[in-house]
């Protein structure tokens, strides 16, 4: 019992350490040729959202950018994220979940 204890001590662990350096990982996306810009760390959350004062009369127009935008950042930090995860040996954390489960 000790022993899937610490077991799962460590998949938490593996967790927290992956969360932590996914937070460092930043992808910029954009729109509307750079008018709209968003900018979303390794754990998605968006850091930042700059909109040129040009297309602030359109609101339909901006909201479609800003969609965009942020569609942008989401598909480069999923990149980021398959390669980061790749380069730590395809840790996969439900997998080790569920072997520790199981045995």
């Amino acid at each position: 019992m000790f022993n899937k204890l610490k077991q799962f001590k460590d998949l938490r662990d593996k967790a927290k350490n992956l969360q932590t350096n996914l937070a460092q990982e930043k992808a910029e996306g954009t729109a509307g040729w750079g008018k709209v810009k968003v900018t979303m760390d390794g754990n998605q959350r968006v850091a930042t959202v700059t909109i040129d004062p040009d297309v602030m009369n359109d609101k339909n127009k901006l909201e479609e950018m800003i969609k965009e935008a942020t569609n942008d950042a989401i598909g480069k930090i999923q990149k980021i994220l398959s390669g980061k995860l790749k380069d730590l040996g395809g840790l996969d954390l439900a997998k080790d979940l569920q072997d520790m489960m199981g045995k």
